[in-house]
């Protein structure tokens, strides 16, 4: 019955531990300015997305300008001067499309120039930080001023960048461009008929944030203390988590996959793939970390069992630990024999630490886990180092006599 429920209790825990991931990274997202400034201000210099907003911001002020009215009052014009009738219409066909690529060159050039200058950035990240409820707009369906939810659309406000082309046209001789009036359009950054689902899933795990982690990890807990074997219970649900974050891996990118094939027609699929890495740029770290944690728990609690391998490799270690404090010559004094005496303390004292360490960092990668690994190895080496009994010799009972 105890193996039967432990068992139960352990796939309960490895079911949860990718649901707990995600849970985890929405809530951050939402909740930690900083977080959600860091996964979006990127997006200002990504090369993608800086030419598909310039091309779409090239088209509304194309649109705006009216080339081919500003063709035909050129052509009026010059009716009105001495130049016969048909050669004015000659030169109007024969000026409508260089004038036409010769603006759209020019806003061009002035759209990419915007998008890809520092100001640009710098505004992009205000907006970010101070309308930092954008993607909980989006999910949640609420309006945002900068970036809304429209029917299956994510959409970005394009005004502003459009005002600071004007002006920059202005400037450069070309005058029509003071007439183009305020523009609200939008660029979409993904469509998706998924949104619903995703806003309910969001609600559901924006509910159960908080505690799905310390109920993953109790249940956890619960399945290897009722195993008959908790050692072995414990490598198994720390290689379960372990094979959950590589199941969550390829999930997200099978989602990649299908996200970029079911674009629109005419939607940038460098700018869609470029916005949905970044997305998901800070769960990625999240799942490599907690998948290295996973590894690094089953081979700590193999490593510490009865396995042959196990009981070898310490022994070994053990060896040529010794080895080399016999060789130093370093004198331990009674701290070896303390050592030896609350050796069990202090590497508990030790793993305990690390685990707080991990507990209190904001955001660990799987790099943090490695090299907290390392830290601990190379304590218990410390320690092992330090375990000499016997290294202080017990006075003899006639001298303690006759001292006294």
């Amino acid at each position: 019955m105890r193996s039967s429920s432990s068992l139960v209790l352990l796939v309960v825990a490895w079911v949860l531990a990718p649901l707990c991931v995600v849970a985890v990274f929405a809530r951050s997202e939402i909740t930690d300015t900083t977080r959600f400034v860091a996964t979006m201000s990127p997006l200002a210099s990504n090369p993608a997305v800086q030419d598909a907003a310039s091309n779409r911001i090239t088209d509304l002020v194309v649109q705006q300008l009216d080339v081919p009215s500003l063709v035909a009052q050129a052509s009026q014009a010059l009716a009105g001067t001495r130049v016969p009738p048909k050669a004015a219409a000659a030169l109007q066909g024969l000026l409508a499309g260089p004038v036409t690529n010769g603006v759209t060159s020019l806003v061009h050039t002035v759209s990419q120039k915007v998008v890809t200058s520092s100001a640009f950035a710098t505004v992009w990240t205000g907006a970010i930080r101070t309308a930092h409820t954008a993607v909980n707009n989006v999910l949640s369906g609420k309006k945002s001023a900068a970036l809304q939810l429209q029917g299956n659309n994510v959409v970005l406000q394009l005004g502003p960048a459009v005002d600071q082309v004007k002006q920059q046209l202005v400037a450069r001789g070309l005058g029509a461009a003071s007439h183009i009036p305020t523009v609200n359009s939008t660029f979409t950054l993904f469509t998706s008929s998924e949104v619903a689902k995703i806003q309910t899933g969001y609600r559901l795990l924006n509910a159960v944030g908080n505690w799905l982690p310390l109920i993953t990890v109790l249940i956890a807990a619960g399945g290897v203390m009722l195993a008959a074997r908790r050692r072995r219970a414990l490598v198994a649900a720390a290689l379960g988590v372990a094979v959950g974050m590589l199941v969550l891996g390829i999930g997200l990118a099978a989602a990649r996959h299908i996200f970029l094939d079911h674009l629109p027609a005419d939607s940038s699929e460098p700018a869609a793939a470029a916005i949905f890495d970044q997305l998901v740029f800070f769960l990625r770290h999240t799942v490599r970390a907690v998948g290295v944690l996973g590894l690094v728990v089953a081979l700590g609690a193999y490593a510490g069992g009865s396995g042959r391998y196990a009981v070898l490799v310490r022994g070994k270690c053990r060896l040529g630990i010794a080895w080399l404090r016999d060789r130093s010559g370093f004198g331990l004094g009674p701290v070896g024999p303390w050592v030896h005496r609350f050796k069990r303390w202090v590497l508990l004292a030790v793993l305990l630490l690390a685990a707080l360490a991990l507990a209190l960092w904001t955001y660990p990668t799987g790099w943090v886990v490695f090299w907290l690994t390392v830290v601990v190895l190379g304590a218990v080496a410390v320690v092992e180092f330090l375990d000499a009994p016997g290294t202080v010799d017990e006075p003899p009972a006639a001298a303690v006599a006759g001292g006294l």
